[in-house]
């Protein structure tokens, strides 16, 4: 399994616009949706400082997350812009494979 961690400042009055667009039903979601190795986003709310949010992307593996961005760039980089109007800041924390473990590991 495959984690793309994103991390946004929101501008202040977007949040539940942010919230929307990033979401479960959100157009990023329905974007990834289109491929069949994307499993879910969660998208995460930092209660300490209010205008920060994180997005996890699970895909089933980086292969398939770098095919996925190849093959969309497009898509992609419109939703991008879009997300532009209701943030401030925006970076990509990294991308993360899981660990996984065997059961003589327990």
């Amino acid at each position: 399994m495959f984690v793309a961690l994103w991390e946004y400042e929101v501008k202040p009055g977007c949040e539940k616009r942010f919230e929307e667009a990033y979401g479960p039903s959100g157009g990023w979601v329905q974007l990834f949706r289109s491929d069949t190795n994307y499993r879910e986003t969660r998208l995460l709310h930092d209660p300490f400082c209010p205008a920060i949010y994180r997005t996890l992307d699970f895909w089933d593996s980086h292969e398939a997350y770098e095919e996925f961005m190849t093959t969309n760039k497009d898509e992609y980089r419109a939703l991008d812009s879009l997300g532009h109007e209701l943030t401030s800041n925006e970076r990509r924390v990294g991308g993360y494979e899981t660990v996984e473990r065997t059961q003589g590991d327990l």
